[in-house]
């Protein structure tokens, strides 16, 4: 097998915040749930309240698994943080799953974060140089040991504003102490964070769909580069920087959100099934049967295409809905187990068919090589691969596990190359003006398609 057919596409995680909502663990478990798609090698929660102490409960594997009846007991209160967690690199580890909580005589506190620094190496090595000894490889770790290190005697906003001055890199960070929830968003704003309101308290979410499955109302986002405090008093805002874009990661519509989500008030379906449109416009396969996408994430997509060519979409692929998302798994012979066990063809349907096949991204090519496979066995005549975002050709530095060059096949291999690799009839991608023009916005991260990283990188990143 070719060494860049290695498998599909890897991000880090979601975070959840609660304030102010009686038993706020119960909102947390069915928010935390809501969010599984983001991570589900590990997950866990901190409650606690201003007459409570704070209590943990976290471990490796999904929500249901790691959270049930027994173990929640413990976790009271009207504040609580949760995270659901996907390893990076070699980042596997019950150290790394979070909410972390850190024990200190000025007060304990929890953190938890979405993202990656970009300075990390630097902030580590000034920091151990300084006395800080390390539990983990998480960035959150890094941003206690820096607030502390401001003031080791307090935390308040003062004290965060003046760490989160010092990350650079994409991240969404929430911060919990006994009266208040710090939600810190990178001044960038690579990474998503909104805020929503429920029963005269809040909740706040990597992704807005969190809000309708809990019965939240959506209040507005997170601002680049703002901290927004939460308190009896309500919420107050914070900049801590004045350098402020909104290159929201183009991945998050693309593949990692989900369809109910908004992004800064963009529909998730609405973009993808708006790209699927830009691609037949820009790339069409003029006869074909019908017009089938990868479940899930490709589904809007696929729509899109079909609306627009006129060509029928069918459901030529069935997805397990016992097997994870194959990016999730956190090894290569993982990655290829789980491809071969959660995509099925519905013969009846692709036999004897010139199919349009509708994905949202080629990373490694395995995914796309073994459906390809499927396909043909299942009888179908001709497969036409249509790709709903541009060649990915460079690595990520701010939470997506595309940290290496070397996977990435379409850096490697020319369009047509990566065709006949996957054993496609014809191969195309969406090009790159296209994800602005679905977005309806000037400003977007395409680093992994353009090279044009919108943060400093550092001596220790490789390109």
């Amino acid at each position: 097998m070719n060494q860049y057919i290695s498998g599909g596409l890897n991000e880090e995680c979601g975070v959840l915040g609660v304030f102010g909502v009686e038993n706020a663990r119960d909102l947390m478990y069915y928010g935390l749930h809501a969010l599984q798609h983001r991570g589900q090698e590990g997950s866990g929660m901190v409650t606690g309240s201003q007459d409570r102490s704070m209590n943990r409960v976290k471990g490796m594997g999904l929500v249901t698994e790691v959270l049930n009846s027994e173990n929640m007991k413990s976790l009271l209160g009207d504040m609580a943080v949760g995270h659901v967690h996907y390893s990076v690199g070699e980042e596997s580890g019950i150290e790394n799953v979070q909410p972390f909580l850190f024990h200190h005589h000025s007060g304990d506190f929890a953190i938890c974060h979405n993202g990656s620094l970009v300075n990390s190496n630097e902030l580590k090595r000034y920091l151990e140089d300084q006395g800080s000894i390390f539990q983990s490889t998480s960035d959150g770790e890094v941003l206690a040991h820096l607030i502390k290190k401001e003031d080791p005697t307090k935390i308040d906003v003062t004290v965060i504003l003046q760490a989160l001055n010092k990350l650079e890199g994409a991240f969404a960070f929430l911060i919990m102490t006994r009266d208040k929830l710090y939600c810190c968003r990178d001044k960038y704003g690579l990474r998503p964070l909104s805020i929503g309101t429920i029963d005269g308290g809040y909740v706040v979410s990597s992704e807005t769909c969190v809000f309708e499955v809990t019965g939240a109302k959506f209040l507005r986002d997170i601002k680049p580069g703002e901290v927004v405090v939460i308190d009896d008093s309500g919420l107050k805002s914070f900049d801590y920087s004045m350098f402020k874009h909104h290159y929201m990661c183009a991945m998050e519509y693309i593949y990692f959100s989900r369809p109910d989500s908004d992004i800064e008030g963009c529909n998730v379906h609405t973009f993808r099934k708006e790209t699927g449109k830009l691609l037949y416009k820009k790339v069409p396969v003029r006869e074909a049967d019908i017009v089938i996408g990868v479940p899930d994430s490709s589904l809007s997509a696929a729509m899109g295409y079909a609306e627009a060519s006129g060509i029928p979409y069918e459901m030529g692929l069935i997805k397990s809905r016992y097997i994870g998302r194959t990016f999730i798994q956190p090894s290569q012979e993982l990655r290829e187990k789980g491809v071969r066990m959660k995509l099925s063809a519905v013969s009846s349907i692709v036999k004897g068919k010139k199919v349009v096949l509708i994905d949202d991204s080629i990373i490694r090519g395995t995914t796309s090589k073994r459906i390809v496979e499927l396909l043909r066995e299942a009888g179908a005549t001709e497969i036409h691969v249509r790709i709903a975002c541009p060649e990915m050709t460079h690595p990520c530095f701010y939470g997506v596990d595309t940290s290496s060059a070397e996977e990435l096949i379409s850096r490697h291999h020319r369009e047509d190359e990566v065709c006949r690799i996957i054993g496609a009839d014809s191969l195309a991608f969406l090009p790159l003006e296209a994800l602005y023009k679905a977005a309806r916005r000037s400003e977007l991260c395409t680093a992994c398609f353009s090279g044009d990283y919108p943060t400093q990188l550092y001596s220790s990143i490789d390109i």
